[in-house]
């Protein structure tokens, strides 16, 4: 099976110091956001080598992967989606990005979300409809809210902002601090473009945004107007 000859080629990476420290990083202990999730110990630029490799695989072997217990599996199962949807032809996008929100809650880790989301749902939805956007915001699944903000960083790329106003207000008060962090840096990404906008989004709403957020999306203004609007 190509899953499991992928996985193989996946295990030659494999770097023992880097497994015992990865469950640690992305916080897999009990309660925490990635509990439960395994690593064999392979960094990125490993995994993209082999994801380039065997980017032509068949779908139902990158759900395979991507329904694997291993980190890299799924990280290696979206990287190949990247490449592919990268060279395809518009129908074969539509493809791609369909199979990729099927697989959505297999998608569940920041780094799994950050290296897909703007390449394959941003990308996709660059001229299109944004709804699905807001039916991932609206998920009660962490990792699938993450998904639809942070494939903004596309549409902020085009200097598209409505979407990123809408989902920065539906979004506001979440409780979890990756959700913070997560809208913070759309809002500060936004604001390198439009500053006026984002101060106009502040000045709205920076007494109720959760302190993370606030930080992250002042990062890029002056020291005079990040000390106005943390002491707000």
């Amino acid at each position: 099976m190509k899953a499991k000859e992928i996985q193989a080629e996946l295990e030659k990476y494999i770097d023992l110091q880097k497994r015992e420290f990865l469950p640690y990083f992305f916080k897999t202990g009990k309660g925490q956001y990635g509990e439960g999730d395994l690593f064999l110990g392979i960094v990125v630029p490993n995994i993209r080598l082999v994801a380039k490799k065997f980017r032509g695989a068949p779908f139902d072997e990158i759900a395979i992967l991507l329904d694997s217990e291993y980190h890299e599996c799924r990280m290696c199962a979206l990287l190949m989606l990247v490449e592919r949807f990268k060279k395809s032809n518009d129908e074969e996008r539509g493809r791609i990005y369909h199979f990729y929100l099927s697989k959505a809650k297999r998608v569940n880790n920041w780094d799994l979300v950050d290296l897909s989301a703007p390449y394959i749902v941003g990308e996709y939805l660059k001229c299109r409809s944004r709804e699905d956007l807001y039916k991932l915001a609206y998920s009660s699944i962490l990792w699938e809210q993450r998904i639809a903000v942070v494939a903004t960083a596309t549409l902020i790329r085009n200097n598209d902002f409505i979407d990123v106003i809408k989902l920065s207000e539906q979004l506001l008060h979440h409780p979890h601090d990756l959700m913070h962090k997560a809208i913070g840096w759309m809002l500060r990404e936004m604001g390198k473009r439009d500053k006026d906008l984002l101060v106009q989004f502040l000045d709205k709403y920076n007494t109720e945004m959760p302190r993370t957020m606030l930080r992250y999306s002042i990062e890029k203004l002056t020291d005079e107007e990040r000390k106005h609007f943390m002491k707000r």
